[in-house]
């Protein structure tokens, strides 16, 4: 039941960025996003551990999304917060996303190749739905689908690695008196 309620909320959040971001009100979506991995975060197991995830998930995203902006591959009609960024909205959903890597992508730990492969497809299909309902425009539509698989074909792995090294949905280690106060 917990994986269902992780893609129901991730889903929701992932609407909410796309909608707010093609129907300019990139900031509601960002909220509600924010709201859902706050709430992730402060369910898990070790909170920390979660965290240092999805702002380590951001900032790859962040990084990789402004290249693609900035290389005129991706357009985004609002949300940015400086010419040829990502706009926020799309990093919350890299924060989102992450969300998912220790719950209902678990499965994808240890499987680097099936990693790359869903990767590889998921991400560009993901892009290619947001154009649809008006988010983003692509510079080059052909061009824009090979960097994004490309790009989370390598991007994925990566997550999923750093989801097992920061694996905040594991129950927190028990401590004993004697380390408790050390």
């Amino acid at each position: 039941m917990q994986i269902l309620i992780n893609i129901v909320a991730f889903k929701i959040g992932w609407l909410a960025c796309v909608l707010g971001g093609a129907k300019g009100m990139p900031l509601l979506g960002t909220l509600i996003a924010v709201v859902i991995v706050g709430a992730h975060v402060a369910r898990s197991g070790q909170p920390r551990n979660e965290l240092m995830l999805v702002l380590i998930a951001g900032a790859i995203g962040a990084v990789w999304d402004t290249a693609l902006a900035a290389s005129g591959l991706l357009i985004y009609s609002s949300g940015t917060l400086f010419a040829s960024a990502a706009p926020y909205w799309i990093v919350a959903m890299w924060l989102l996303f992450a969300t998912l890597l220790n719950k209902s992508l678990r499965w994808l730990h240890g499987k680097t190749v099936a990693a790359v492969v869903v990767g590889a497809i998921g991400g560009p299909l993901a892009f290619y739905a947001g154009h649809r309902l008006g988010a983003v425009e692509f510079g080059d539509f052909g061009i824009a689908m090979l960097a994004l698989a490309i790009g989370w074909g390598a991007i994925m792995p990566v997550l999923v690695a750093l989801a097992r090294r920061f694996d905040g949905m594991t129950s927190a280690p028990a401590t004993s008196a004697a380390t408790a106060h050390v």
